[in-house]
C-alpha cells in the first residue's frame, strides 16, 4: 500500500540528487591559476580571484563566472577591484586574453598586455588626425583582449588596455545569435577599436567607458548593436564609429574631443543606423559625420562646438536629420557636400561661426528641408553653392544684424522656397546668382536702409532666375533688385520699401510683373521700375499706407 510521507520523501530526495549548489572557488587560495580553477569548475560557479598579477590567458567555460574579489568601491579608472586584479597575456601570441564561452561573465579585471601595443605608432597617427590610418575593417582577423565569439554573455567592470588589437571583439558565428551584455567596461589604449562589434552581432553596449583607442572607441563593422549611454573621447578616429552594412541603434551617448567625429558613419548605403539622442561636442572634425553613401537617420541629437559642422554629410550619403540642435560650430551647423541626398525636419541650427546650414559645392546634390529653424549664425542662415536642388518649406531663417545675406543662391543651384519666414537685415534676404522660385513667404527686414550698402529681400545677380509668386516682403529697400537676370514677380505684396518695390534693370529676357501690390502713402513711389529692355509689367497697384498689413520683427 502506498504511503503518502514515504512517496514525499522519495521524490525530494530525487529532486535533491539532481540539484548542485553553485560553488565558489578562490583564486589563488583554492587554485592558484585561474584557468585552473575554471577547469574545475561547473556550470553555474563562481571563480573568485583575489588581487594580484596573473600571466596568463584563459578560456571561460558555459556558465562560469570569473570575478575579482571584493566589493565595487570606484577607483581611478573603473572599480577599485579590477583595476588590482589583472590578467597580463605577455605581449605577443595567438590566443585572446579571455575568451568568453556561453552564459559566462568576467566581472572586474584588468586585461592587457596582449599581442604588441605601438605607443609610437599611435602618437602618428594621433597627430595627423587619423588621415593616414589604413581603411581596415575591424572585423578583421586579429587577437583581442576580450573574445566574444558566437556566444551570449555578460563582460562587465573590467578595464581593457594596451592590446594590440581591439578591446573587447564581438562576432557571430554561423547562425546562432550573439548578443551578448557589454556594461560599465573602460578601454583605452588599444590598437583596434575600444569594443569591437562585427559580423552579424547584435550585442548590447551600455555605460562603457572608451578612450584613446587607436580606431573608434567603439566600432561596428556589419553589426548592429544597440549601443546606450556610454562615453566616448580622444579616440584617434570617431568616438563611436558605423560601418560596412551596420543597423545599429546608437542612443544616448556622450562623444567629445575625438580626433575626427564623435559618431562617424561611412560605407554604403546598406549602413542604416538610428542615431539618436547623443550629445557631440568639440570634436575635432564633425560632431556626427557620414559619408561614403551611409543612410543615417540622425534625431534628437546636441552637437555643438565641434571645429568645423555639428553635422556633416558627405560622399553621396543619403540621411534623413530630424529635430537635432546644431550649435556653436567652427563652420556649419549642418553641411552638405559631395552629391550627397538629404531630408532635414525640424532642426534648431544657432550661433553657428559659418552658415546655419550649409551646401557645399557638388555635381548633384539633392536636400529637402522642413520645419527647420536657423537662427544668428554669423555668416548665412542657408548658403547654397552649385551643384545643389534645395526645395524648403516651412522653416524661419533670420539673423539679428551683420551684412551678409539671410540665404545665399549660388550660381548653378536651383532653390524651391514655399511658406518660409525670412527675416533680418543685410544685403538681402535671399543673394540669388542661380535658380530662385519663392511663393508665399514672407521677408521680413529688421531696418530698412535707403543708402549705402544693398538691403534687398531678393537680390538677383547676373545671370540668375527669378519666380516670385504671393510674397509678402517688409521693410527692405526694394523687395526684388534683379540686374542682368530672368524675372518673374506676380502677386506680391511689399511693404515699407523705398521709392520703387521692385526694380529690374537690363533683364536679360522680357519681364513678367503683374498683379503687384506696393502699400505707400507716397504716390511718387513706383511699383516697378524697368530699366532697359521692358516686359508685360501691368496691374501692379500702389496704394495708401494700410497700418495692419506691415510684417513686423517677432
Amino acid at each position: 500500500m502506498f504511503n503518502q510521507q514515504s512517496g514525499i520523501a522519495v521524490i525530494s530526495f530525487l529532486c535533491l540528487a539532481n540539484y548542485t549548489v553553485a560553488a565558489t572557488i578562490e583564486v589563488p587560495k583554492d587554485h592558484s591559476k585561474i584557468q585552473a580553477a575554471i577547469d574545475a569548475a561547473q556550470d553555474g560557479d563562481v571563480i573568485l580571484v583575489a588581487a594580484g598579477t596573473y600571466h596568463e590567458r584563459i578560456d571561460l567555460k558555459s556558465g562560469i563566472t570569473v570575478k575579482s574579489a571584493g566589493d565595487d568601491a570606484p577607483g581611478k579608472l573603473g572599480l577599485k577591484r579590477a583595476e588590482a586584479t589583472i590578467i597580463d597575456g605577455g605581449g605577443e601570441g595567438s590566443k585572446a586574453g579571455v575568451t568568453m564561452a556561453e552564459r559566462s561573465t568576467l566581472d572586474g579585471l584588468t586585461i592587457t598586455n596582449i599581442g604588441v601595443y605601438d605607443d609610437e605608432k599611435w602618437n602618428h597617427h594621433h597627430k595627423s588626425h587619423g588621415n593616414e590610418q589604413s581603411h581596415a575593417h575591424i572585423g578583421e582577423p586579429g587577437v583581442a583582449g576580450v573574445s566574444i565569439e558566437g556566444v551570449n554573455c555578460t563582460v562587465t567592470n573590467n578595464i581593457v588596455h594596451h592590446i594590440g588589437y581591439t578591446g573587447i571583439a564581438i562576432q557571430r558565428v554561423g547562425e546562432k545569435p550573439c548578443s551578448p551584455h557589454i556594461y560599465k567596461n573602460v578601454c583605452y589604449r588599444n590598437m583596434g577599436g575600444g569594443i569591437g562589434s562585427m559580423k552579424g552581432s547584435t550585442a548590447v553596449i551600455e555605460e562603457n567607458i572608451c578612450f584613446h583607442n587607436f580606431y573608434a572607441g567603439i566600432g561596428h563593422d556589419n553589426a548592429s548593436p544597440t549601443v546606450i549611454s556610454n562615453t566616448c573621447y580622444e579616440n584617434i578616429r570617431a568616438g563611436i564609429g558605423v560601418s560596412e552594412g551596420s543597423c545599429a541603434i546608437v542612443r544616448g551617448n556622450r562623444c567629445y574631443h575625438n580626433r575626427r567625429a564623435g559618431i562617424g558613419i561611412r560605407t554604403d548605403n546598406t549602413t542604416r543606423p538610428l542615431i539618436e539622442g547623443n550629445d557631440c561636442y568639440e570634436n575635432d572634425m564633425a560632431g556626427i559625420g557620414t559619408d561614403e553613401g551611409a543612410a543615417p537617420t540622425l534625431r534628437g541629437n546636441r552637437c555643438y562646438r565641434n571645429k568645423l559642422a555639428g553635422i556633416g554629410v558627405r560622399e553621396h550619403s543619403h540621411a534623413t536629420i530630424i529635430n537635432n540642435e546644431c550649435y556653436e560650430n567652427g563652420k556649419a551647423g549642418i553641411g552638405q557636400e559631395s552629391n550627397s541626398v538629404t531630408i532635414l525636419i525640424g532642426n534648431y541650427s544657432h550661433h553657428n561661426k559659418a552658415s546655419g546650414i550649409g551646401f557645399a559645392a557638388c555635381d548633384s546634390g539633392e536636400s529637402t528641408l522642413i520645419n527647420n529653424r536657423v537662427i544668428d549664425n554669423a555668416l548665412v542662415a542657408i548658403g547654397i553653392l552649385k551643384g545643389w536642388n534645395v526645395t524648403l518649406t516651412d522653416n524661419e531663417l533670420s539673423r539679428e544684424g551683420g551684412l551678409p545675406p539671410i540665404v545665399m543662391l549660388a550660381e548653378g543651384a536651383e532653390a524651391t522656397f514655399s511658406n518660409n519666414v525670412i527675416r533680418g537685415s543685410g544685403v538681402a534676404g535671399i543673394r540669388v546668382g542661380g535658380k530662385l522660385r519663392a511663393e508665399s513667404n514672407q521677408f521680413v527686414g529688421t531696418s530698412l536702409r535707403k543708402v549705402g550698402p544693398p538691403n534687398f529681400a531678393v537680390w538677383g545677380l547676373k545671370g540668375a532666375n527669378i519666380s516670385l509668386e504671393n510674397n509678402h516682403m517688409d521693410t527692405w529697400r526694394h523687395a526684388l533688385h534683379a540686374t542682368e537676370a530672368d524675372v518673374t514677380a506676380v502677386g506680391n505684396k511689399i511693404t515699407n520699401f523705398h521709392r520703387s518695390a521692385i526694380v529690374i534693370q537690363n533683364s536679360r529676357n522680357p519681364a513678367n510683373a503683374y498683379g503687384n501690390v506696393a502699400v505707400s502713402a507716397n504716390s511718387k513711389d513706383n511699383v516697378v521700375t524697368i530699366e532697359g529692355l521692358q516686359g508685360v509689367v501691368n496691374n501692379n497697384i500702389l496704394r495708401n499706407e494700410e497700418p495692419d498689413n506691415r510684417l513686423l520683427p517677432q
